[in-house]
């Protein structure tokens, strides 16, 4: 018998050392065998990923533990990442409804999280709003901001004026109020009524008093193409009030919207960036498409006939004296859009119009397409797709750093059903204008660091197990502009706070979200 040589003496006594060392982990989910990417690095892994109650129990190589886990996933062939966080949503409209509370439109494309309460229109108060959802039960965890035009009005009302140096001290203490109850930030509409009757002064106030709450400013800019002030002031607006405010800027769904504004891109990329030299903390969202979604009423009519709210709009429309004015604003308004065969009725409660543009309505009317226009709006409230962004500047913000992905996700744009999945199969797998790795990272990691949402947005131990596993060649959005109630494909597991939401591409009819804590 040949003698061991004393290498192999000591590897093997080590080997036997080392498996009688391995420490025992024990997990309700094991999932092993994927592509792996944490939400931080670029290139990805093949780590087994162990989860124990709602945490990320252990991350890495498993031949160095013993992993003891109730549930295995062989996630071969396919990709695990972070779950989504989705910055700018309009699902808190869902959530409150029993129904609707599983929030499937947005967990089918992979999102754990949606921030809610944007564009300036939050739930108020929301404490009873976060005591609803605690109580029914949520789909996704909720972020929840405090919107500057929900505090107008419960100060102001709808009135177009100027605030007092009073009402501002009284939309602090209701901004500080809803801080205390646990919103991240404030957001505001500057397009629409009531925020786009206050000036400057009037929002530094109370992203003053966001700023002492280490809370975000997140903002619809007041212009997003030549409607007032236009789009480059506009994001001057922004980067003042983050400058004389002192806190991080946050852009809703940036876009240059119209053909008066395409191609100024780069003027905003190159505004932004200075300001960021300057100490300025700014980002922005952005949704992958080319048309934008809003009310018909917002897009098309003046904001002076908007003053009292909609019932002062048909008072005015009315008046003869007025009439003339209020149609030829919102002739400019629609063609500013690109004309009125660029604004496709979505939603309705006339079905009759939905899938027509303006401009084939006004032809079976017989009438001009503003007078079409207010037909419309007299029905019922009326949201529009408007087909008026460039795929330049689109391609442009989307390769930013700075720029995450956002849906925007309101009933009737594809974008609320579609939008991640959308652009990783337009931009990640078809043009190539961003990587996967750069796709999940700002759909996860740097959208949670935006918002300050901790413990979340990365696969890492003792993180909270919010995570999708999707396969790369099925993760497809399915919504479009004739049907955008088609939720997407592909997405084959979604655990959130370490539960099955979808298991094997099918709803679990669990709702594991939570309202978030802000640090």
């Amino acid at each position: 018998m040949k003698k061991l040589k004393p290498f192999f003496v000591v590897f093997n006594i080590v080997l036997i050392f080392l498996s009688c060392s391995k420490k025992n982990i024990e997990a309700d989910i094991l999932i092993e065998n994927g592509t792996v990417y944490n939400g931080i690095d670029t290139i990805p892994t093949n780590h087994s990923i162990a989860i124990k109650n709602d945490k990320i129990v252990f991350i890495g190589d498993d031949n160095f533990v013993t992993i003891n886990a109730v549930k295995t996933i062989d996630a071969k062939g396919l990709i695990v990442s972070p779950g989504f966080i989705d910055p700018h949503t309009h699902a808190d409209r869902d959530l409150k409804m029993v129904e609707n509370s599983h929030n499937k439109p947005f967990l089918y494309q992979g999102i754990t999280t949606v921030v809610v309460g944007n564009d300036g229109a939050s739930y108020y108060p929301s404490e009873k709003y976060k005591t609803l959802y605690e109580t029914q039960g949520i789909g996704t965890n909720v972020v929840m901001l405090v919107g500057h035009g929900t505090i107008r009005n419960q100060v102001m009302g709808k009135n177009d004026r100027k605030a007092t140096n009073q009402e501002i001290v009284e939309m602090q203490k209701l901004v500080q109020q809803e801080m205390d109850q646990g919103a991240f930030g404030l957001s505001t509409g500057l397009f629409y009524s009531p925020g786009s009757y206050s000036n400057t002064d009037e929002v530094i106030a109370l992203a003053k008093t966001t700023a002492k709450n280490g809370g975000i400013y997140d903002t619809h800019l007041r212009d997003e193409s030549s409607y007032t002030i236009g789009l480059i002031p506009a994001i001057e607006e922004a980067i003042e009030i983050g400058r004389q405010a002192k806190l991080p800027i946050h852009i809703s769904h940036i876009k240059c919207l119209g053909v008066d504004v395409w191609y100024q891109s780069d003027s905003i990329i190159k505004s932004i960036e200075k300001a960021q030299k300057e100490g300025i903390n700014i980002s922005a969202n952005q949704y992958p498409y080319d048309a934008s979604a809003t009310g018909l009423r917002a897009a098309v009519v003046p904001r002076w006939a908007e003053s009292g709210g909609k019932d002062s709009v048909f008072i005015r429309y009315d008046n003869p004296k007025l009439k003339k004015r209020l149609l030829e604003e919102t002739t400019i308004n629609i063609n500013r859009r690109g004309g009125p065969e660029k604004l496709l009725i979505v939603k309705s409660a006339d079905s009759v119009y939905i899938g027509k543009n303006l401009l084939e309505i006004s032809e079976e009317l017989k009438l001009t397409p503003a007078e079409a226009a207010f037909k419309i709006l007299r029905t019922s409230y009326v949201r529009v797709a408007s087909f008026n962004m460039n795929p330049y500047d689109i391609k442009n913000f989307m390769t930013k750093d700075w720029v995450v992905t956002g849906s925007d996700g309101n009933t009737g744009h594809p974008r609320k059903y579609g939008s991640f999945p959308h652009k990783y199969n337009e931009y990640v797998k078809g043009s190539k204008t961003i990587n996967l790795s750069d796709f999940i990272n700002k759909s996860s990691s740097k959208t949670a660091d935006i918002f300050k949402i901790p413990n979340r947005g990365r696969l890492v131990e003792n993180n909270y197990a919010d995570i999708i596993i999707f396969n790369p060649e099925t993760f497809k959005d399915k919504a479009n502009y004739i049907d955008a109630f088609q939720l997407s494909e592909g997405l084959e597991y979604s655990i959130i706070n370490g539960k099955f939401s979808i298991e094997k591409g099918e709803y679990t009819n669990k709702l594991n979200g939570n309202v978030l804590k802000k640090i």
